[in-house]
């Protein structure tokens, strides 16, 4: 796919030359503004037509992409549909909706999940941060957290920018949260189809839509990695056993999330969202129309669906979990990077999973994180909290929520470490062994026998796993 010629300035069109690529797309476009700045533009093309975003600091931004189409009336709880094509150029500078999810009272006010502002169910849109010269860049593909139920691909923690210069594609994205996530019913069900797990099927199709247009960003198909931490951390491991995913990445990243569920039987999934339901006052003979009716805050507000109800095995889109795949030897076979921070628990079950899917074939990343930065001196003093390692594996002190306008100069120095270790995995061959970070740190695979761990404390070293308890003690 090529680029488009044009790109929208305003009501305007400015003309471009012909080129190979976006990052050759950059221009002025005074016409085009945002809170009376003048931005600098730069078109792509992809399948569904062509993308306006943004040029900034040797570095190409599309927000608010669309990959499916809305998962709304007759869509949602269906598999995510490809999205549609449109007329003209299609603007991506700002973030498009996120998905429904609890709120504050307070209007403007974040929830738990550092999302503020309206939702919406038509939410199924990624970013795209680039290199401005990429050319076959390594992709990471991000899956945000939030327990399923919060959350959004768009927020400070994941912004790509440093990655783009360091080489890397970044690709936050959206997906379906809670009830609108994962759900089953009865009256679903009997309408035929994939079911249960639309979280994960959207990623999927995320993942489908970055095989079919990255290219046209400077990125390599056949280095994608598909990352997430907590919700999202679970949601890769889910992916190691989806049928549907194989082939479309070729590298994993486990952030805090290392469980392997069983998942849940499609008739206990179903029995249980009648039973939510049932506190709404719906009863079990309700038709799918009437629960479309249902309003997506309704859903979102309830106690008994609000996470929903976990990944399902419908038969269709997923038959397997992980955990059985691994053990009967047909799980997608990727290299993984995994592991967890000293202020909560999961190391245990990071290590475990890095010894179980690099037992044989690829091979398996075990890092601890143990750094608390100044600015959190007081708060994590039983060590970094869930979620803390992003601002510094993104490298986004200076748009993170956690730091911005609070981080020092030692803090951004040693983000500037610790991301190196994550672009490197981003950037290797799947069969190397080894990670060279920016500080000299030769990370090696974790196995039973080699035990070793790459700890990220005052100083970044190698050191073995035995070391480190499963997270902090009451005592501490």
């Amino acid at each position: 796919m090529g680029l488009s010629n044009t790109v929208v300035a305003a009501l305007g069109v400015l003309a471009l030359s012909g080129c190979a690529t976006a990052q050759e797309n950059a221009i002025s476009a005074a016409e085009f503004v945002r809170s009376g700045e003048a931005l600098d533009m730069v078109a792509v093309s992809t399948s569904a037509g062509d993308l306006v975003g943004v040029h900034k600091g040797g570095v190409n931004v599309f927000r608010g992409v669309a990959y499916a189409q809305a998962p709304v009336g007759d869509l949602r709880w269906k598999a995510t549909q490809s999205v549609k094509p449109w007329v003209g150029q299609r603007a991506a500078i700002a973030p498009e909706s996120t998905c429904p999810q609890p709120m504050p009272e307070e209007p403007g006010a974040a929830n738990q999940g550092g999302v503020v502002g309206a939702q919406s169910e038509d939410c199924l849109y990624l970013d795209v941060f680039a290199p401005a010269n990429a050319r076959k860049a390594p992709v990471v593909v991000w899956l945000h957290g939030g327990g399923a139920f919060l959350g959004a691909g768009s927020l400070g923690s994941y912004d790509g920018t440093q990655n783009a210069k360091k080489g890397v594609i970044t690709v936050p994205i959206n997906y379906r949260l809670g009830p609108l996530g994962y759900f089953a019913h009865p009256a679903i069900t009997a309408e035929g189809g994939a079911t249960g797990s639309y979280a994960m099927m959207d990623a999927v199709e995320a993942l489908r839509w970055v095989q079919a247009n990255i290219e046209s960003f400077g990125g390599d198909s056949d280095n994608v990695t598909i990352a997430g931490q907590s919700a999202g951390g679970l949601m890769v491991v889910d992916m190691l056993s989806t049928a549907s995913a194989k082939g479309l990445f070729d590298k994993a990243v486990v952030q805090s999330g290392a469980i392997l569920m069983e998942g849940s039987s499609l008739e206990k999934a179903e029995a249980s969202a009648v039973e939510g339901l049932a506190i709404l006052g719906v009863n079990a003979d309700v038709t799918a129309d009437e629960l479309r009716s249902i309003s997506p805050q309704t859903l979102s507000y309830n106690s008994k669906l609000r996470r929903g109800l976990g990944p399902v095995l419908d038969g269709t889109f997923r038959d397997t979990s992980t955990k059985a795949a691994i053990e009967a030897g047909t799980d997608i076979d990727v290299p993984v990077l995994v592991g967890s921070n000293g202020g909560e628990r999961g190391f245990d079950r990071a290590r475990s999973l890095a010894r179980l899917v690099g037992q044989d074939g690829a091979k398996a990343f075990l890092y601890h994180f143990d750094y608390v930065p100044e600015l959190r001196k007081e708060e994590w003093s039983k060590g970094p909290i869930h979620s803390a390692e992003m601002m510094f594996t993104f490298d986004s002190m200076t748009t993170s929520a956690w730091a911005k306008a609070k981080s020092d100069a030692d803090d951004a120095a040693y983000a500037k470490l610790v991301s190196s270790c994550w672009v490197a995995f981003y950037k290797m061959d799947p069969r190397n062994e080894v990670l060279d970070c920016a500080n000299g740190l030769r990370w090696t695979t974790h196995s039973e026998g080699s035990d070793a761990v790459a700890v990220f404390a005052d100083e970044i070293s190698m050191g073995a796993s035995a070391a480190f308890p499963d997270g902090p003690s009451s005592s501490d």
